[in-house]
């Protein structure tokens, strides 16, 4: 217990960090996706393009190689690299970002065709601008579709950040790890685990909350 009480206050700081990245990434790239998913489905064919390519890229390449990309890649790029040095959290945070912007557009976007048609052309008679359509009428519908996918992909979220041992920033991971080699123990796994399940629990708790808060609107 003595052991446990001792390794518990680094690897919870560790775990700080590990929500802050988790927060950062959910409130930037939701929004970021609903954005990205308005701009692949736009009529203006460079815009869609972009949205489209940037999907593809981001789904298509691992999130690993793009946080070293961000991390490692862009300083040593010619003429602008000198002015790319990111502090490693933020260039991880950023690769995230991007990274789950581009999975939650694919969301949006089968959220989106989920809607049916004919509610467009009843918001149309009715009156309502493009604006109030979306708003009133498409977005909300939309986000009672996808909130099951959402929540997938906040725990997915949860366990990704992980990767943030791999470019060095000190997360739970990193702590548990160090502790590990340090004391010739595995009980620091064990620890980070529980903590893990704990934040994959409260994610579930809520998302459950959300799902049964819209199943009856």
């Amino acid at each position: 217990m003595d052991y446990i009480t001792k390794i518990i206050g680094p690897m919870l700081e560790g775990a700080q960090t590990t929500v802050l990245l988790f927060f950062i990434c959910i409130i930037s790239s939701i929004p970021l996706g609903f954005l990205i998913t308005l701009m692949a489905n736009s009529k203006v064919k460079p815009v869609s393009w972009f949205a489209h390519s940037f999907i593809y890229v981001m789904r298509g390449t691992p999130l690993l190689l793009q946080m070293l990309f961000f991390c490692y890649g862009l300083p040593v790029l010619p003429v602008v690299g000198e002015y790319l040095i990111m502090d490693r959290f933020l260039a991880a945070g950023l690769a995230f970002v991007l990274n789950y912007a581009a999975y939650f557009a694919e969301i949006f976007r089968g959220g989106l065709l989920a809607v049916d048609g004919g509610q467009y052309e009843a918001a149309k008679v009715l009156g309502l601008s493009k604006f109030q359509t979306m708003t009133r009428v498409i977005i909300p519908q939309m986000f009672r579709v996808v909130i099951p996918s959402v929540s997938n992909e906040s725990i997915t979220l949860i366990k990704d950040t992980a990767l943030l041992y791999a470019v060095s920033v000190p997360d739970l991971l990193h702590y548990a790890l160090t502790a590990v080699n340090r004391d010739f123990s595995i009980a620091p796994f064990f620890i980070a685990a529980v903590i893990y399940l704990l934040m994959t629990l409260v994610l579930t708790i809520l998302f459950k909350w959300l799902e049964k808060k819209f199943k009856f609107q």
